[in-house]
């Protein structure tokens, strides 16, 4: 079959674009933007590519179109697709038919965490021996591409709230009917698409339907919002998760040291391992309870999966360090909602004590430019010594206005970039945090701090 995809150059319809062409597919695609490294990962698997939409990108005749949800009425493709006739579906509905069809799904759902627990749970799976197939929004560092078919049963997939497509405005997750399924939180989030909590409540509870009798729900034991979803309704056994000893979750952590860096994992009371890892944050041990939990039900004792996450090497943007220059460390994060960056500095900060972090944060999801979470965003800095936030003019709302802590805003990354390097001394720990490119901020600074170096 000849299989078009629109908006090829995204994580998730890049990874479908690598499955269909190795389903046998002859595979093509387009996008707005053509460039590496989604670029490079496609043309070496065959699939060619087309920079910018338009209805000529159609003219082999595809048998069907894979159409993003980023892409929407109006876009020249799109209408081309329709006006001709050529048949399209969604990435989630095509995933469903013809790669999650008669597997043992393992979906990871919630706010935050979604990317990185899919990633242990690939990463435990694999190291267990299971071979899973997986679709990631990122790049796990132990396997270095972010989608595969497997040689098994088992698919581990990131289980997204967003909508599927602009004729499906459904959450994308309704689609995989997974058998194991993690609800790692629940928060506001994507205002752009969701009305209030409550719209995303009930989409969370549209997935919990869809979990057989027979399969597993894992969720922490003290999140309010996850109660209320199985309060409308629940058909399947659950197990939760917790780092409070006095709770009667299946799965706690415990003695938890500064920094999250080692801690005690009991499952029904006894005590099933010890895990010293590389990660931080309150945040990633929720992450590994949910991960441990979810393998254990696909029959990974928890003494590999423990093994399994000490060498564990995370994922791309999460927490990365980008590099060491003049004893300054630079690290690259994802984190665009409070509740994650306020963990992340939390996690960071117990690691290296007394040292200064500089935060550098580029509020850039449609929920934070729409100015949702301007009440909470400025606390969520508390544990970083300096703040810089860079709010470009499509910021909806002036951070200054409603806060009085003391942080360097810009809207001129030039500035910003000046500003940050007048602060910089060694033993410094300097965290950007986007869920975009940030406009290449941290290449700027290596550059500079390189050259001082080298100059010095």
């Amino acid at each position: 079959m000849r299989i078009h995809i629109l908006g090829v150059c995204g994580t998730f319809m890049g990874g479908l674009a690598v499955m269909a062409k190795n389903l046998g597919h002859t595979v093509s695609g387009s996008d707005a933007g053509v460039y590496p490294p989604m670029s490079t990962q496609l043309e070496a698997e065959g699939i060619v590519l087309m920079d910018g939409y338009g209805a000529e990108n159609l003219r082999d005749k595809p048998d069907l179109v894979i159409i993003g949800n980023a892409l929407s009425r109006g876009n020249v493709e799109v209408e081309a697709v329709l006006n001709q006739g050529i048949p399209y579906t969604s990435g989630a509905q095509w995933l469903a038919e013809h790669v999650l069809q008669g597997r043992w799904v393992l979906a990871i759902a919630g706010t935050h965490g979604k990317t990185t627990t899919s990633s242990m749970l690939a990463w435990v799976l694999e190291f267990a021996g299971l071979k899973p197939g997986f679709l990631i929004g990122g790049v796990p560092l132990n396997f270095a591409i972010s989608a595969r078919l497997g040689e098994s049963d088992f698919f581990v997939i990131e289980a997204d709230e967003y909508d599927t497509a602009f004729f499906d405005k459904r959450s994308k997750f309704v689609h995989y009917r997974p058998k194991t399924c993690v609800l790692n939180n629940l928060e506001f989030d994507h205002a752009d698409i969701f009305d209030n909590l409550d719209a995303i409540k009930r989409q969370f509870h549209h997935l919990v339907r869809t979990v057989p009798g027979h399969g597993l729900l894992i969720l922490p034991s003290d999140n309010k919002n996850l109660d209320d979803v199985l309060a409308m309704g629940s058909w399947t056994d659950a197990e939760n998760v917790s780092m409070n000893s006095s709770s009667k979750a299946a799965w706690m952590a415990c003695n938890v040291t500064p920094g999250e860096t080692e801690f005690d994992i009991y499952y029904q009371g006894e005590l099933a391992g010890h895990v010293n890892w590389a990660l931080t944050g309150k945040h990633n041990v929720f992450n590994a309870l949910a991960a441990i939990a979810a393998a254990h039900h696909a029959g990974v004792s928890a003494s590999v999966a423990i093994e399994a996450l000490a060498k564990f090497q995370n994922v791309k943007r999460r927490m990365e360090v980008r590099s060491v220059i003049n004893s300054i460390t630079i690290y690259d994060d994802f984190a665009h909602h409070p509740t994650a960056i306020a963990s992340t500095l939390a996690g960071l900060r117990g690691k290296v004590g007394a040292q200064r972090i500089i935060a550098v944060l580029e509020p850039r999801s449609n929920t934070m430019k729409m100015g949702v979470h301007k009440e909470t965003l400025l606390p969520s800095l508390t544990d970083a010594d300096y703040s810089f936030i860079y709010l470009p003019d499509d910021v909806r709302w002036d951070i200054s206005v409603t806060n009085k802590q003391a942080i360097d805003i810009h809207k001129n990354m030039g500035g910003l970039v000046d500003s940050l390097l007048k602060i910089l001394v060694p033993g410094d720990h300097v965290l950007f945090m986007s869920n975009g490119s940030f406009g290449g901020i941290h290449q700027l600074v290596e550059k500079h701090l390189r050259e001082v170096t080298k100059g010095g």
